[in-house]
């Protein structure tokens, strides 16, 4: 994969192509299928949480998964994913005008995490590159340019005021003002972040888990990008905290470990949010719009579909 990683064996992309439609799959199900979402968000997470986890996810276990980051990620994207749920499912919370908050609060506060962690890596030091938590990885300005990438993307969200539940038999959480343009600057933000934080994973936890919900995103689903960004992100996290030998010892695929390819990676992300911040500042002004209040593109044609087929 030239700059970025080493190229894997026919058998590593072969695990690739299983993990990324596994994950398309069970997503399809959680979210088609209530029993499906209550079974995958609720049940499995609780016996996991008392059977497997303690074990697999330990304090300062050797696979890296052991560490506060881990196990805060995995209940945020659970509560997401119950959250959106009851949102989804429960007319009394549907129609409550609070429950319109729980979306961006969820959302900002996940990538809030990932902000915090790009900086704690800035903090170590490790110039030259070094092992944390049983994991690879380097300090660099990088760290510090997708920081600023993840702050501008929280300051992106916008339009929770829209929020509606489709009418659709799968009762979708839409949110038409999270238009195509946010999804692909959170894309290359959260990338980048896998890439600096998490780097000899992040082809899992970034390339191949950010598609799995971008695809459906786009070609299956248009309109819930969050929820099937909550529930891919919830069964990934689940996975390697169950089986946490896969990303290193099962299919691994090392970064190349370049300086330069952790900078363009981070210098793109800051560049697409910072540019995006920019454009939505210009919108705000020339409409006139409260971002706190109103949904900023319902002039648009991604918006007027999305509203129209639900």
């Amino acid at each position: 994969m030239g700059i970025l990683y080493n190229v894997p064996d026919l058998k590593t992309w072969g695990f690739m192509a299983f993990v990324l439609l596994a994950l398309i799959a069970f997503n399809e199900l959680g979210r088609t299928k209530k029993w499906g979402g209550i079974l995958l968000f609720v049940i499995v997470p609780l016996v996991l949480t008392i059977a497997i986890w303690p074990t697999t996810a330990a304090p300062g276990n050797e696979y890296g998964t052991g560490n506060w980051f881990n196990w805060v990620k995995t209940y945020s994207a659970l509560a997401g994913c119950v959250g959106f749920m009851l949102i989804r499912f429960c007319p009394k919370i549907e129609h409550s005008k609070f429950a319109m908050y729980f979306p961006p609060i969820i959302l900002a506060a996940n990538i809030c995490e990932a902000v915090m962690r790009d900086f704690q890596v800035f903090s170590w030091g490790l110039t030259e590159g070094g092992y944390v938590d049983n994991l690879w990885t380097i300090s660099g300005p990088w760290n510090v340019m997708n920081g600023i990438a993840g702050i501008f993307n929280i300051l992106l969200i916008c339009g929770w005021s829209g929020i509606f539940v489709s009418k659709e038999k799968s009762r979708d959480m839409m949110w038409p003002d999270m238009d195509w343009i946010y999804i692909l600057t959170y894309d290359l933000w959260n990338f980048a972040y896998t890439y600096n934080c998490i780097s000899d994973h992040s082809v899992y936890c970034g390339m191949l888990l950010l598609l799995s919900c971008t695809i459906p995103s786009f070609f299956i689903k248009r309109g819930c990008w969050l929820q099937h960004r909550a529930q891919t992100l919830a069964l990934w996290i689940m996975f390697i905290m169950t089986v946490p030998t896969f990303a290193d010892r099962v299919a691994p695929v090392p970064t190349t470990h370049n300086p330069t390819a952790f900078f363009i990676v981070s210098f793109l992300a800051l560049a697409s949010n910072a540019g995006l911040f920019i454009y939505q500042v210009y919108v705000i002004r020339k409409n006139k719009k409260n971002p706190l209040k109103d949904e900023l593109y319902t002039e648009t044609a991604h918006y007027k579909k999305i509203v129209a087929e639900n």
